[in-house]
């Protein structure tokens, strides 16, 4: 007889994906239709991820090693501007002397590059692999593609990114003194 009650297995995968902010909402059968769209791939210490200019076309998230994002010609003040990438804090910056375009230095369990969702403006800032890593890759045109075909996940991961990117507007507003803008 089959126990339709069982809880159904679930892979050290799947927990580190609902581990992440972006999928917290999501079903264990919506992330399993989300596992199905993400592709993994290894980045060699120093390798280019994406450069700044290059059109976005994906979001990363780091399952293991560091990334480092950096713009050209960014100065010490505008480093400052920019201490949190995420909303729960496991965003790690990290600036040193001489650095002066460095932005972020990125650990497990961060993303980057989640504009890319949205549209294909040009990237605002280079990806470097830090260390070894290991990223797993969201593609636009594939959350394009769940916006047609699961719009109830796409709408649970749009609305995580949509919180995610106003608790950076918010955080970026009040270093520089201008919150009221965002009232």
């Amino acid at each position: 007889m089959v126990n339709l009650f069982r809880p159904k297995k679930t892979t050290p995968r799947l927990e580190r994906l609902h581990n992440l902010s972006l999928f917290v909402n999501l079903t264990p059968a919506e992330l399993q239709i989300v596992d199905g769209l993400l592709h993994e791939r290894d980045f060699l210490e120093g390798e280019v991820i994406f450069d700044e200019g290059e059109e976005g076309q994906a979001i990363y998230i780091i399952a293991s090693g560091e990334v480092l994002i950096s713009r050209q010609g960014q100065g010490e003040v505008e480093q400052a501007v920019q201490t949190r990438v995420n909303g729960q804090g496991a965003f790690h910056p990290r600036r040193r002397q001489g650095d002066s375009g460095r932005v972020a230095q990125l650990g497990p369990g961060t993303f980057f590059g989640e504009l890319a969702l949205l549209d294909n403006s040009p990237r605002s800032a280079q990806a470097r692999a830090a260390t070894a890593c290991k990223l797993i890759v969201f593609f636009r045109n594939d959350f394009v593609g769940l916006l047609d075909t699961h719009a109830r996940i796409a709408s649970k991961i749009s609305r995580e990114l949509a919180c995610h990117l106003g608790a950076r507007m918010r955080d970026m507003a009040l270093s520089v003194g201008a919150y009221h803008h965002l009232l």
